[in-house]
C-alpha cells in the first residue's frame, strides 16, 4: 500500500505524543509499504533517530538542529518547504491513502476523492474548554478544523473507546462504523545509568503540570505524607522547571526541601519509574494515558483515578482513587508506601497489564483501517 504523510506533527513537535505515535507506526508499516513523508528536515527528536530518516532529511535534520543550536531561528522557513513538498506530493496523486498527523486542514484542497484517515487523540479541548481561556483563539482553530476532518473523513482511529465515546458525545451525527479503536504501544526501556541521580524514596509525578493534569490537587492529597516523612520526596520528571506560582506554593507548603524538578533524556526516563515507590497520575482527563504504560512496563505501581480511558489502560492493575477526592488518593498512595508486599503485586499486574498492547500490534490495527479506506 502507498501511505502519504501529512508531516505537520513533525514540523510542530521536538517530542511527544502524537508524534512518538506516528514514529512508532509508521516506521513498522514501512517495512512492507510505501509510506512518503514529504519532508525536508525536522527537529523532532523520534523521526530522526527512526528509520523513517532519509539520508538527505538527515543532513538538513542536521542543519535545522545547528540553527537551533546558534540560535538562528528559520524554523517557519522549513515548515513552508516541507508544506511545499507535501503540496507536490498531493498533486502527483501517487498515493493510496493519505494520513493527516494533526488538524491541518489545507491539504483538502489538493487531495481529490482521495481517502482520508484521521487519528482523534482526545477530546478535551470540546469537553473542557474552561482550561484553555488563555489559548481560546488557537483552540478554537483547532476545535473548528478538528470537526471538518472528522466529519471528511474516509475513516477515524480513536485511541481508546473511552475517545471513541467522547466523539459522538460531542458530534452524535457521525456514523460509529466508521470509527476503529486503536490503542498505543509501549517502547520505554529501563537503562541503568550512572549520571543520573534519584531520590532513595520518592513518588513519581511525570510531564507537564497545567491545569486538567490536576497537579495542585495531588499536592493537597499528599502533603500530609511528605510532612511526617522527611525522607520522602515527590519527584516531578520534565514538565518543565517550576513556575513561580508552583514555587511559591510549594514554599507556602513548606516543602521546598521535598519536591523537586528534574529533567530527564529519553533513555533515562525508565529508570525513574522503576526506582518509585509509585506513579501517581492525577490528570482529570486523557485520551489514551501513555505514562501509564511506561510506568507498569517498568514495574511501577499506578495510582489513578477510574475515569476517561484509564481504566481500559491499567486494567486490573491501577490502583484507583475517588476523582477530585484527596483522602481517598492520600490513602492509595500511603498504603503502596507501607505495604511492600502491596507495591509488588501491583507491580506483577502492571507487566502482566502492559503485555496487552504493543506497537507491532497497533500497526497492524492501523493498516487494517487504511485498506478499510482504500477499499471503501
Amino acid at each position: 500500500m502507498k501511505i502519504l504523510v501529512h508531516p505537520q506533527t513533525f514540523n510542530l513537535q521536538k517530542y511527544g505524543g502524537i508524534s512518538r505515535y506516528y514514529t512508532e507506526i509508521l516506521s513498522r508499516l514501512s517495512i512492507s509499504n510505501s509510506v512518503q513523508i514529504p519532508i525536508y528536515g525536522t527537529s523532532n527528536i523520534y523521526y530522526n533517530e527512526s528509520t523513517l530518516l532519509t539520508t538527505k532529511q538527515k543532513l538538513y535534520s542536521f542543519y535545522v538542529r545547528l540553527l537551533e543550536v546558534l540560535s538562528i531561528r528559520k524554523l517557519e522557513k522549513t515548515r513552508k518547504r516541507n508544506d511545499s513538498l507535501l503540496r507536490h506530493q498531493l498533486f502527483k496523486k501517487d498515493f493510496d491513502v493519505f494520513i493527516p498527523t494533526y488538524y491541518d486542514v489545507e491539504f483538502l484542497k489538493y487531495l481529490g476523492s482521495k481517502p482520508f484517515v484521521l487519528t482523534v487523540y482526545d477530546m478535551i479541548y470540546e469537553l473542557f474548554p474552561d482550561f484553555f481561556t488563555e489559548q481560546k483563539e488557537v483552540v478554537s482553530t483547532i476545535v473548528k478544523n478538528k470537526q471538518i476532518l472528522i466529519e471528511k473523513a474516509s475513516r477515524i482511529i480513536a485511541v481508546s473507546e473511552n475517545t471513541k465515546r467522547d466523539i459522538l458525545k460531542v458530534y452524535p451525527n457521525i456514523n460509529e462504523t466508521k470509527i476503529d479503536v486503536v490503542y498505543h504501544g509501549c517502547s520505554i526501556k529501563i537503562s541503568e545509568s550512572k549520571t543520573v541521580f534519584l531520590p532513595d524514596k520518592y513518588i513519581l509525578y511525570v510531564g507537564t503540570r497545567n491545569n486538567y493534569k490536576n497537579f495542585y490537587f495531588m499536592l493537597d492529597a499528599i502533603k500530609d505524607l511528605l510532612y511526617s516523612n522527611k525522607d520522602l520526596k515527590l519527584l516531578c520528571a520534565g514538565g518543565g522547571k517550576f513556575t513561580e506560582e508552583e514555587r511559591n506554593y510549594i514554599k507556602n507548603m513548606q516543602l521546598e526541601p521535598q519536591i523537586m524538578q528534574q529533567d530527564f533524556k529519553e533513555k533515562e526516563l525508565g529508570l525513574f519509574y522503576k526506582k518509585a515507590i509509585c506513579f501517581v497520575f492525577p490528570s482529570l482527563y486523557e485520551g489514551f494515558g501513555i505514562p501509564v504504560l511506561e510506568a507498569m512496563s517498568c514495574g511501577c505501581p499506578v495510582v489513578l483515578s477510574s475515569h476517561s480511558s484509564f481504566p481500559e489502560v491499567a486494567g486490573e492493575a491501577g490502583v484507583y482513587f475517588e476523582m477530585n477526592d484527596a483522602d481517598d488518593l492520600k490513602k492509595k498512595v500511603q498504603s503502596l508506601i507501607q505495604n511492600k508486599l502491596l507495591r509488588d503485586e501491583f507491580s506483577l499486574r502492571g507487566l502482566e497489564q502492559v503485555k496487552k498492547f504493543s506497537w507491532e500490534k497497533a500497526a497492524a490495527e492501523c493498516l487494517d483501517v487504511y485498506r478499510k479506506a482504500y477499499d471503501q
